[in-house]
């Protein structure tokens, strides 16, 4: 006699990007099994067959929630200036980050402060999408010297690390709740020295 498995009756993807809105809104300590359970409706036996444990269920949310802004960081990858760039980038993530329809901020910004002591797995997964970032920043500014945007002496790896702790403090920001209108001047301010 063959025993088949039941076909699991839910769309993957759907059901992660609940678990990722989740994680995104209470973060990863403040969110429970029933919390989980709850928004991805489905239940107890095909959360552990799928997603193995929470610990792994965020995991794969970090990674699906990767996809989710790959966008804004394809326009600093494929930008020809970096002023251009930089302003297409933090227009849209200003927009993202300040999205009525989803959580405030970001996921990894909220990860970063929220996890005390995060475990290894977790900690090197943030800590990689914080320097990939970084990097992208840092390769825009590079192109924008060897077409004479920025000037040859400014310090580009600084002000990439400025950058990307802008972009890191406008999630913050979006998340406490000031003016959309006074980040934005934070950032033509920004942007109008560079």
């Amino acid at each position: 006699m063959v025993i088949i498995g039941r076909t699991k009756e839910f769309d993957h993807t759907a059901v992660l990007h609940q678990a990722t809105l989740l994680f995104w809104e209470k973060g990863y300590e403040g969110t429970s099994m029933a919390d989980l359970l709850a928004a991805m409706k489905i239940s107890r036996s095909s959360m552990y067959e799928t997603f193995v444990d929470k610990h792994h269920l965020y995991l794969q949310a970090i990674e699906h929630y990767k996809t989710i802004g790959q966008e804004k960081r394809d326009v600093l990858i494929h930008a020809e200036s970096a002023r251009q760039g930089l302003r297409e980038y933090f227009d849209k993530h200003i927009q993202f980050a300040f999205d009525e329809n989803s959580p405030r901020g970001c996921l990894i910004t909220n990860a970063i402060a929220a996890i005390d002591a995060p475990d290894e797995q977790i900690a090197h997964v943030i800590q990689h999408r914080f320097d990939e970032l970084g990097e992208i920043f840092y390769r825009l500014l590079q192109k924008g010297q060897q077409i004479g945007e920025i000037a040859p002496d400014w310090d580009i790896r600084n002000l990439s690390y400025m950058l990307l702790n802008l972009n890191h403090s406008i999630n913050i920001a979006a998340k406490v709740g000031p003016e959309r209108k006074r980040v934005e001047d934070m950032m033509e301010m920004v942007l109008s020295m560079i």
